[in-house]
């Protein structure tokens, strides 16, 4: 028996994996090769009391869209150029209306048994292109949510399993990025 809805896309138990699944099935939507993308996550409910025409804009007007502490993502400017990603985060400021905060970037992994040929004393930029040149090296597309009450979710893509069904969710699988949007909202 599959745990899959008859469009594909995995199920989803608390309004967060819901957002964090959104925001991976909108990226994914984009292709391969996207930039950094930032997404205020806002009560639903909340966005159409406060902003009626904006969630009539995103579709979310009250005889349809989800309800009862669902989370509407809400994309933000593209990040800036040039800027490592540690040091924009830690320029960021939500306002109270935001419950939470997700971001979605790709990178390259490898495999654990990778770290036996781990050449020593590279720089950032030549371990970079040691693990770029791997061939057991992987590109995988992160979406990671926080909100402020600490709750944490992440949905992993694999390029060469690109499909919904194949998408790995969890807590605490990128725990490093998920920490540094928590401290989004402690700042």
């Amino acid at each position: 028996m599959s745990n899959l809805p008859l469009d594909g896309t995995p199920l989803a138990s608390s309004p967060l994996t819901r957002a964090v699944l959104e925001i991976d099935e909108y990226t994914a939507g984009l292709g391969w090769d996207q930039p950094v993308r930032l997404f205020a996550l806002v009560d639903t409910d909340e966005l159409r009391t406060q902003e009626p025409e904006l969630a009539g804009q995103l579709g979310l007007a009250d005889d349809g869209g989800p309800a009862g502490g669902a989370l509407t993502p809400i994309e933000q400017d593209e990040l800036p150029a040039g800027l490592p990603l540690d040091e924009f985060l830690g320029t960021i400021a939500w306002p109270d209306a935001v419950t939470g905060c997700a971001l979605t970037l790709e990178r390259l992994m490898l495999p654990p048994s990778a770290e036996d040929s781990l050449p020593t004393g590279l720089s950032p930029e030549e371990l970079s292109a040691w693990v770029a040149r791997h061939p057991d090296r992987q590109e995988v597309r992160m979406t990671v949510g926080v909100l402020r009450d600490g709750a944490r979710e992440s949905a992993l893509r694999l390029r060469e399993k690109d499909a919904a069904s194949e998408v790995l969710t969890g807590s605490d699988l990128v725990p490093g990025l998920a920490e540094a949007l928590a401290a989004t909202f402690t700042g």
